[in-house]
């Protein structure tokens, strides 16, 4: 395994991690196997025109036959490439905005820890934060032997993470944009999501037709009334899982559900498991022992 950096020299990365590159560009060396971990970047900086000799090496060593591997944040340097255009690509959730709209030709999935970009698998994306692990496993199983994965698994004490990244996914995200009657729909169910008839009360607030309200509201936040309606309930639903003992049918009525069934269902879609796994999941020691 060795380092590649643009240039020879040592240097240091995120809280002064020093790193001494074995290869540099300059060399173009060999790879069967690229692996691009996770970058620095805030969700609402760009890569654009940054990296230009990388991007083209990375384009090259594809069209030789490497197989590539991001870790989180790794891959919005594969979008830049061109490489994930048209094909499935994840990252870490926060950067879901980031990817609908510099991104539009990927095809973003923000709820799976690994994800392959097609039939051929030649590249893998990795998720959030740990999913680091999953993408370890992965290589380790894929080029090595499924026995081998298991048995690293054990000894550094690396886990699967089969639910995926929904149940850590903040589900109420404000997208920037200039459209002023949309941020007063959002205002305003921020403060009435919990009323059952929420929707019908906010298009007699906002003196818009309900049709070109709904078009504007999507166009600028991405989201559709309801669906951001659903998102604000279920995330205030997850605080109350995670901070209380409320039965499951209080929370759904508290979070502006009065079909507890529904709310089940629509808390497991949103969330990848049903409220009393997640309860179980996040829920503090104080509350899990009493």
């Amino acid at each position: 395994m060795r380092i590649l950096s643009p240039r020879e020299q040592p240097f240091t990365c995120g809280h002064g991690i020093p790193v001494t590159p074995q290869v540099s560009l300059v060399d173009d060396p060999s790879a069967e196997i690229v692996i691009l971990p996770e970058i620095w970047l805030g969700p609402d900086e760009s890569l654009h025109g940054r990296y230009p000799a990388l991007i083209e090496w990375l384009r090259r060593k594809y069209t030789e036959g490497a197989e590539l591997y991001s870790a989180c944040s790794g891959s919005i340097l594969l979008a830049e490439t061109g490489l994930l255009d048209g094909r499935v690509a994840t990252s870490h959730w926060g950067y879901a905005d980031m990817f609908r709209m510099h991104y539009p030709k990927v095809r973003f999935d923000p709820t799976s820890n690994l994800v392959y970009a097609d039939d051929t698998a030649r590249i893998v994306t990795a998720g959030g934060t740990t999913s680091w692990h999953d993408l370890a496993l992965h290589i380790i199983a894929r080029h090595a032997s499924p026995g081998d994965a298991l048995q690293i698994a054990k000894v550094y004490l690396l886990k699967w993470h089969p639910e995926g990244q929904l149940p850590y996914t903040g589900l109420v995200r404000r997208a920037p944009h200039a459209d002023s009657i949309a941020r007063q729909c959002e205002n305003w169910l921020t403060g009435h999501f919990r009323e059952i008839d929420a929707i019908r009360q906010l298009l007699k607030e906002i003196d818009v037709p309900e049709r070109s309200l709904k078009r504007r509201f999507k166009a600028a936040t991405g989201s559709t009334l309801i669906d951001y309606l659903q998102n604000l309930r279920i995330e205030e639903a997850k605080r109350l899982l995670e901070q209380g003992d409320l039965p499951i049918d209080e929370v759904s009525e508290a979070v502006g559900y009065l079909d507890t069934s529904f709310f089940r269902r629509l808390f497991k879609r949103l969330t990848g498991m049903p409220p009393g796994q997640y309860r179980r999941m996040f829920q503090p020691l104080q509350f899990a022992h009493a």
